[in-house]
């Protein structure tokens, strides 16, 4: 995860001075997305960028400005077409950024940043909301802009005025059983934006060289869960089949906030797993959320397709809910 909004709260705290530069909008081929963020301290030090080069330095300009001024502004800029080339864009455009110094009025305040960077800390969704108008800012929970938070997607409300800036924790993929299918889906979860975690307590399966480089834990989902706890950043993929390492996992995914479950199996196997868990007092709304056979019906054949199965539901559930 950047630290961005904590490096400026550190130059705040530090004495430097220091201003958050925020992109509210962008033309077509802009390197950075709405919501990228440009820290800069009244040293002239930088976090960030919210452009590939074309407009950062008259950014730090206006920021020394808003460091003595004490107000927000809305800055707008025009990028030619041969300074868009010189940063490797195809064509040039407009882009706007929000600047706002730190701990002032009419900038954004150290409480409201702090708990900004406090929500941020503990993985909880949360937004920057900035009225505009009258540079009024506050923190807002995942609720208040729930297709916004689905989709990570920033940007200015219906009135135009009412910038919202998401803040989701960075997407985890905890996979139960490293199997061959877990082999070919961990490098298209981080190529898709996972951190990826593999949990099998059987060692010639929770082997390093299977997994170069990745982080393995070779215990049983219960305690190795009790380490990295699932939260509404985190999807949940059984691959195992043994019921004595999955189920553990289960019962925790259901009882989390996990956005998704999916278990490898067939339709035989889990309608077993129903019974089990019905048994230990599950409802049916919860075993619901459970996806199974886990992924997309694709007409996988393979353990690479399953995986691409995986991604993709995982993805649908993602950014248009179960």
């Amino acid at each position: 995860m950047d630290r961005i909004p904590e490096q400026a709260l550190e130059w705040h705290r530090a004495g430097k001075g220091a201003a958050l530069a925020t992109v509210v909008e962008t033309w077509g081929s802009a390197p950075r997305r709405v919501g990228a963020m440009l820290a800069v301290s009244g040293d002239g030090d930088l976090a960030g960028s919210v452009s590939g080069g074309c407009v950062e330095g008259a950014v730090v300009t206006e920021a020394f400005d808003a460091l003595e001024t004490g107000k927000s502004t809305v800055l707008t800029y025009g990028v030619s077409d041969d300074d868009a080339f010189a940063v490797g864009l195809a064509c040039g455009g407009t882009i706007r950024i929000l600047l706002q110094p730190v701990g002032f009025e009419h900038g954004i305040e150290v409480p409201t940043l702090e708990a900004l960077c406090d929500a941020r800390a503990a993985r909880t969704p949360v937004a920057h909301v900035v009225n505009t108008a009258d540079w009024s800012a506050r923190t807002a929970d995942a609720d208040a802009f729930p297709d916004r938070f689905r989709a990570d997607r920033s940007g200015f409300e219906e009135d135009g005025m009412t910038f919202v800036a998401i803040h989701n924790p960075p997407l985890r993929m905890t996979i139960v059983g490293a199997v061959h299918i877990a082999q070919a889906l961990v490098p298209m979860a981080r190529i898709a934006g996972y951190d990826p975690l593999i949990i099998d307590p059987r060692p010639a399966f929770a082997a390093e060289s299977r997994f170069p480089g990745e982080e393995i834990i070779d215990d049983y989902p219960d305690a190795a869960l009790a380490q990295r706890p699932l939260d509404t950043r985190t999807a949940l993929v059984l691959l195992t089949h043994d019921p004595k390492i999955d189920d553990p996992a289960l019962e925790l995914g259901l009882r989390s906030g996990a956005f998704y479950i999916g278990a490898l199996g067939s339709t035989r196997t889990h309608a077993k797993r129903v019974e089990r868990l019905t048994s230990k007092g599950f409802t049916q709304a919860e075993i619901a959320r459970i996806h199974a056979p886990v992924g997309l019906d694709i007409g996988s054949a393979g353990p690479a397709e399953i995986a691409i199965s995986v991604i993709a539901e995982v993805t649908k559930v993602l950014r248009k809910g179960s």
